[in-house]
């Protein structure tokens, strides 16, 4: 993990390597999308057969009732009991996020009132990698439930029993066994045996990020999810601590990004030596062994105040302040979540402290936060207005419309007279 200095120079080859189009991806999803739109459950199984080696004509594509349970049955109580525990904190969190009706008085006459409604339909993807990610499932699946959502469809390419269990403790009947570019089309679109929704969650691989683009003008999509990100921002601390956590986010992909982000060069050449030998008795197949040596970087910045403008700039989808918290968290305002303390390890926040993991990267948690469960809602504006509202907003409103040069606006105003 290599240890280099703030400047601008360092910080335009990072950003510049962040706003990289994955061209091949595009193309490839393009492809993909394309064509389970022109021929829907044909499509999707070969595709499925091509890229997943898949054969839904043989398993079928959704999960049946005695696989959810015979895969609850084979998981330990452990398991069983982490989930559970994970799922309310989870929606406990999304209970407090929760938006409610509200109504207002404007003025004399004048009643704007808020209904909140849950989305139709939503689909859930759940990445299946070298693991079937049961975290995300509990991400997506329980705000979706406390918002009242009726029809949650859930996708995954590699479904394990821990994902099948868990979906059985969630009351999650439709579950298919597709992934990929095709999966998510499927959602956008449609096919004869999964039908369209109004909003995909969730994260995954370049191609699934691709296609989540493509079909983002036709089916709304919770957020951009490009590689994962972590920083660490301290002067001092635990190097085992920080180091450990700065690998736990380099080991979801070969792509990830981890950075600590100091003033101290004591600091950095200890957490570098620390980095690596803890990478050390990682498997040679961990992601982390290639992100932390290619994308990981410890940056030592002239000051604090420096560094924190840095990481605003940044705006990573992960924070930890594992010191001094309250006061650097004055001058942050650019992150997907942060943790504050040095035992807010990182993987709490991704299992079961509440708060979501899916989260903004690429820069996005400068415009907006993580999934909450305002995003499985719509908050719906209701207006009233009485003959003495009318009397106080009816010479007014034709006086805008007119200077809009909209007479039917203002006409339909007049005939009510």
């Amino acid at each position: 993990m290599r240890i280099v200095t703030l400047s601008k120079t360092m910080e335009d080859r990072l950003f510049r390597a962040r706003e990289n189009q994955d061209r091949a991806a595009l193309t490839a999803a393009t492809k993909i999308v394309g064509d389970v739109r022109k021929r829907g459950d044909r499509a999707l199984s070969d595709w499925a057969k091509r890229l997943d080696g898949a054969d839904l004509k043989r398993q079928g594509l959704w999960i049946s009732r005695g696989e959810f349970v015979a895969a609850k049955k084979r998981v330990s109580r452990e398991f069983l009991k982490a989930v559970e525990h994970a799922a309310n904190n989870v929606r406990r969190v999304a209970e407090r996020q929760l938006p409610g009706d509200w109504n207002l008085r404007v003025e004399q006459g004048v009643t704007v009132r808020q209904i909140v409604r849950p989305l139709d339909s939503i689909g859930c993807y759940i990445p299946g990698g070298r693991f079937a990610l049961v975290s995300t499932l509990v991400m997506t699946v329980v705000p979706a439930r406390v918002a009242g959502v009726p029809l949650i469809v859930a996708v995954c390419p590699r479904p394990n029993d821990e994902l099948l269990a868990a979906a059985e403790m969630l009351g999650i009947t439709r579950l298919a066994r597709v992934g990929g570019a095709q999966a998510i089309a499927a959602l956008a679109y449609g096919t004869g045996q999964i039908a369209r929704v109004e909003k995909i969650f969730g994260p995954g691989n370049r191609y699934v990020t691709a296609a989540k683009q493509l079909i983002s003008a036709d089916c709304a999509i919770d957020l951009p999810a490009g590689p994962t990100e972590a920083v660490v921002l301290a002067d001092h601390g635990n190097p085992d601590w920080i180091a450990a956590d700065l690998l736990a986010q380099a080991e979801h992909a070969p792509d990830a990004g981890s950075f600590l982000v100091t003033v101290s060069r004591r600091l950095a050449k200890c957490v570098q030596q620390t980095v690596m030998r803890q990478l050390a008795s990682l498997p040679k197949e961990n992601p982390a062994q290639h992100s932390i040596r290619k994308t990981g970087a410890i940056v030592v910045a002239k000051s604090m105040d420096n560094a924190c403008d840095f990481v605003n700039r940044l705006a990573p989808e992960h924070l930890s302040l594992p010191h001094d918290g309250p006061k650097l968290l004055k001058q942050i305002h650019s992150a997907g979540t942060v943790f504050l303390g040095p035992l807010s390890a990182q993987p709490f926040g991704d299992y079961a402290s509440g708060s979501n993991h899916v989260l903004p990267t690429g820069g996005w948690a400068r415009r907006r936060g993580g999934l909450s469960a305002v995003d499985f809602v719509k908050c719906i504006s209701l207006q009233s207005i009485d003959r003495a509202g009318y009397r106080a907003l009816a010479g007014d409103v034709q006086v805008l419309a007119c200077a809009e040069g909209l007479l039917a606006h203002s006409n339909a105003v007049e005939v009510r007279r």
